[in-house]
């Protein structure tokens, strides 16, 4: 069986399999299109896709998985100097792009032919192939390149399959970015694999997802944000099969309201570049606020202390989750160095970030060991639960903490939150000190209309900590 079980038929053959930003494509036309790029890019090193949310990156993406030629999705909006950077890292010496669109210079433009037709036919490559190389977000440096196998995305993929129930009578749903795990790799290759139909609404608004008619929905908390404000869309998604949120954590007044709104609660799944999706609420699991709920078939996971000792399971206890299975990532390109730091002496991945584990087995994402793992006054503060408090304040909108430098502290917990009406950043302080733990308050609120993120909604918290 290959990789695009979809493709190989069986699945029926709908004029609008797959409806890209408002253009239909039936399977047999997907198939012929990425056919006659496989053609084209035989044999390369590797393929540079500029990954806009068009029918012409999901061609071009299936065209090199077709050929056995490493896929590079590269942001639309990313800089020169990021742009340059991947190109060169990768490899890639072809760039596939919408006709008409102009490449940088050094790398050969391949303009993606949707009309065009290809009856050639390709082996399907070993499961130990390269699928993809995607870029991190490179928060700490230049983007360092993930190397998936093709081997770990259809691993990955059947996971999935089997904890959301997701089948080829399913219509999935979502408007997310195609250059991320979570909008091609699950948005696209998972309808491809499991033969659902796709409709990738272009933007994700509130109003695009209403009207798509889905049976399984995929947002980012930004996304069910936006959705959970506009009642009329949220309620249109109440005869949604499955409503699954990810890529940072979900406030839980949001889960609420969507649970209210569309009489199901959603579900939260964690995972990374490097490893895929590796921990989710079932479909017919509980349905926990705050939970990504247990690991997917095959995934191990761990927690680690500070000094390489276990971390109990008792859901209160933090530590550095580390992951191991078969939807794991190859290694970084070119970069042994950064192997050599993620990688533990007995094969399992440091991910980096920070998580509790209850005694049921259930999940619960801090965050990022960098930022939100914060060492104040000899306590070992978790931004997440901090953050957790404040949105249940019904005058917080939003909330990011970070652990800025204190010189009798070591850190001290500051809180930036966007916030209705006249709430003071004393009477936030206080509202988590009654719930938490007195040590775990906010020492300064910052009080904002916004905070910075990225494409895929996560905070940029170390932009918060240059304002601090």
């Amino acid at each position: 069986m290959g990789l695009l079980t979809a493709l190989e038929g069986g699945h029926g053959d709908a004029a609008d399999a797959l409806r890209i930003d408002g253009r239909p494509l039936s399977w047999e036309q997907l198939l012929g299109a990425a056919t006659a790029v496989a053609d084209r890019v035989a044999g390369a090193p590797a393929l540079a896709v500029l990954a806009g949310p068009t029918a012409e990156t999901v061609v071009a993406t299936v065209g090199g998985l077709l050929a056995g030629v490493p896929v590079v999705p590269l942001p639309p909006d990313s800089g020169p100097k990021e742009r340059a950077h991947i190109l060169r890292d990768s490899g890639a010496t072809l760039l596939a792009l919408p006709v008409g669109a102009s490449a940088p210079d050094g790398i050969e433009p391949l303009p993606v032919e949707l009309t065009a037709r290809s009856s050639s036919t390709y082996a399907e490559p070993g499961v130990e192939g390269t699928a993809f190389v995607l870029y991190t977000s490179g928060t700490t440096g230049a983007p360092k390149g993930a190397v998936i196998r093709r081997g770990a995305v259809a691993a990955d993929l059947d996971a999935l399959a089997a904890a959301w129930q997701w089948t080829a009578e399913d219509t999935l749903v979502h408007g997310l970015p195609l250059f991320h795990v979570h909008g091609l790799v699950l948005g696209v290759l998972g309808a491809l694999r499991t033969g659902s139909r796709l409709v990738h609404t272009g933007r994700p608004t509130p109003g695009a997802y209403a009207k798509a008619g889905g049976s399984l929905y995929f947002g980012v908390p930004t996304v069910w944000s936006r959705i959970a404000a506009d009642e009329p869309s949220a309620r249109a998604l109440a005869t949604a099969r499955l409503l699954v949120s990810g890529s940072a954590p979900l406030p839980t007044p949001v889960f609420d309201r969507i649970a209210a709104l569309t009489g199901q609660a959603p579900i939260e799944r964690y995972g990374m570049t490097e490893s895929l999706i590796t921990v989710s609420t079932r479909a017919d699991g509980e349905r926990r606020p705050g939970s990504v709920g247990l690991p997917l078939d095959g995934v191990r996971t761990r927690l680690v202390a500070e000094d390489g000792g276990p971390v109990p399971p008792d859901g209160e206890t933090v530590g550095e989750l580390q992951v191991a299975g078969p939807t794991l990532f190859s290694g970084y390109l070119n970069r042994p160095d950064a192997d050599a730091e993620s990688w533990t002496a007995d094969g399992w991945f440091r991910t980096g970030d920070v998580a509790t584990i209850g005694p049921d087995g259930f999940h619960r994402i801090v965050g990022r060991a960098s930022v939100d793992l914060i060492k104040s006054g000899g306590y070992r503060i978790g931004a997440g639960e901090v953050e957790a408090a404040l949105r249940d304040h019904p005058a917080v909108a939003d909330a990011a903490v970070i652990g800025a430098p204190d010189q009798d502290l070591g850190q001290a917990v500051v809180a930036f939150v966007i916030a209705d009406g006249a709430v003071t950043g004393d009477q936030l302080s206080a509202f988590v000190a009654e719930r938490l733990s007195v040590h775990k308050r906010p020492r300064r609120v910052v009080l904002v209309d916004e905070l910075p993120r990225n494409a895929m909604g996560k905070v940029l918290k170390k932009q918060l900590l240059e304002l601090s």
